[in-house]
C-alpha cells in the first residue's frame, strides 16, 4: 500500500475504489447512519488488530516513551506508510492525552465530492478510527477515537481525535508511555 512516486500504489488505490463501494453497500444495509459508522469501526477495529503486526514489522520502530511520540508515530510513519500522507499533530490536552491528527488531504475521499443530505451523521471514513483504535489497543495503549471535524461535511480539515484512556504496561516491549 503507500505511496510510489508521490502517488498510491495499484493497491492503495484498489483499497480507495473498493472502499467507496463497501460505504455505498452498508448504507443500502442499513438505515441509520449511527449504524453504517458502528460496522465501519467495527471493521477497521478488526484490521487494526492485524496491521499492527505488519507495522511493527515494517516500520522498525523503536519504542515510544510518551503518547506523544506514539500520536507522533502514527501520523508520520504508520499515515505515510499505509495512506501516503502525513497528518499535522497537536495535543489539545493539558495531561497530554488528547492528539489531533489533521488530514489537509484523506484519499479515502478522493472519489467523493460530498456526502448526500439524507446520510449527514454518516462519518464516511470512520473506519480509519477503529484502525487506529485496534492497533493502538494490541500495544496496550487503548484509546477513544473519534472524528472532530471532516471536509466531506463542509469543514476546512478531516481531524481524527485520539484520546489516551490509561498508561501502557509494558508487557511485550512494542510501544509503551512513560
Amino acid at each position: 500500500q503507500g505511496r510510489e512516486g508521490g502517488r498510491l500504489s495499484s493497491s492503495g488505490e484498489l483499497f480507495v475504489l473498493t472502499y467507496g463501494a463497501l460505504v455505498a453497500q452498508l448504507c443500502k444495509d442499513y438505515e441509520k447512519d449511527e449504524d453504517v459508522n458502528t460496522c465501519l469501526d467495527r471493521m477497521g477495529y478488526g484490521i487494526g488488530v492485524r496491521l499492527i503486526d505488519d507495522f511493527l514489522a515494517r516500520s522498525a520502530v523503536k519504542k515510544c516513551r510518551s503518547y506523544s511520540e506514539t500520536a507522533d508515530m502514527i501520523a508520520q510513519v504508520a499515515f505515510k506508510m499505509y495512506l501516503g500522507v502525513t497528518p499535522t499533530v497537536s495535543c489539545s490536552s493539558a495531561a497530554g492525552n488528547e492528539f489531533s491528527l489533521i488530514l489537509d488531504k484523506n484519499p479515502l475521499v478522493d472519489f467523493v465530492e460530498e456526502l448526500p443530505a439524507e446520510r449527514a451523521s454518516l462519518c464516511y471514513c470512520n473506519l480509519l478510527c477503529g484502525v487506529i483504535r485496534g492497533a493502538l489497543e494490541m500495544v496496550h495503549l487503548p484509546a477513544e477515537v473519534t472524528f472532530l471535524q471532516d471536509r466531506l461535511k463542509g469543514d476546512a480539515v478531516t481531524e481524527i481525535g485520539i484520546t489516551f484512556l490509561r498508561k501502557a504496561e509494558d508487557r511485550n516491549g512494542l510501544v509503551t508511555t512513560t
